[in-house]
């Protein structure tokens, strides 16, 4: 496989991994403990709220296309990139869910994207 065909195997993982991230934390936005107390029937309810089921359908293909990577990639190459998804979990809460991005946060997401175009290009 070509190293670019690599990095967008890589970058596949990470973007699944951020979008279970998005769809967990938008399935949770309301809270998680039922008003009524916990039941079978409110357990069966969070379980199918559709941002679980998306959110852990994306965690499961995330795995699937990370071990496809650590059979192809040194995990020293491969793992930093990994980085990229507090990136674009950065940006898209900020865009899709209206969370607030600090100066700092914005700063230290600078420096992981920064840290991961330098071991990328090594």
């Amino acid at each position: 496989m070509s190293r670019l065909g690599l990095i967008a195997l890589i970058l596949a993982s990470v973007s699944t991994n951020a979008a279970a991230q998005l769809l967990l934390r938008w399935a949770a936005r309301d809270g998680l403990t039922p008003a009524q107390g916990w039941s079978l029937a409110s357990f069966i309810e969070l379980v199918l709220r559709p941002g679980i089921i998306g959110g852990l359908a994306c965690y499961a293909l995330s795995v699937v296309v990370w071990v496809t990577v650590l059979s192809r990639a040194e995990v020293s190459f491969a793992y930093p990139f990994l980085g990229l998804g507090f990136v674009l979990v950065t940006f898209a809460s900020a865009v899709l869910l209206g969370e607030a991005i600090s100066v700092q946060r914005l700063a230290g997401t600078a420096l992981i994207a920064l840290g991961v175009v330098v071991l990328a290009r090594s």
